[in-house]
């Protein structure tokens, strides 16, 4: 009696190959799943981070790694340091890298068609 019930557990039992796969995928899927938790946003934070940080213009308010809180003075383009002033006659050179935040949005400022003058 307890030898049928022995052999029908054992056919149910899926294949060496078969069970391997169903071993596996639980593994698979939480990696999968960290991929898309945690990987994924990290990268796409550090993209917008460095698309902010080689927008930075003249005005922009920013924070240094540092933590000084300063006015961009002079920012050249593809250029690494960055002058920022930090108090009335205080300009200090940063690295664009050491730079954690832009306050302000380095978008371009618009400009209005000129107005014909009036008589």
């Amino acid at each position: 009696m307890f030898i049928a019930t022995a052999y029908a557990a054992a056919s149910s039992s899926p294949s060496g190959a078969m069970a391997a796969v169903i071993n596996f995928a639980p593994l698979v899927l939480i990696v999968i799943v960290f991929y898309f938790i945690l990987i994924r946003p990290q990268q796409q934070q550090a993209k917008t981070q460095k698309a902010r940080l080689a927008a930075i213009r003249r005005g922009d308010k920013v924070v240094t790694g540092g933590g000084i809180v300063g006015q961009v003075a002079k920012a050249l383009d593809g250029a690494e340091e960055i002058e920022v002033d930090i108090a009335p006659n205080v300009r200090i050179t940063v690295l664009r890298s050491t730079i954690s935040s832009v306050l302000t949005d380095s978008k371009p400022a618009e400009t209005k068609p000129a107005e014909p003058k009036k008589k």
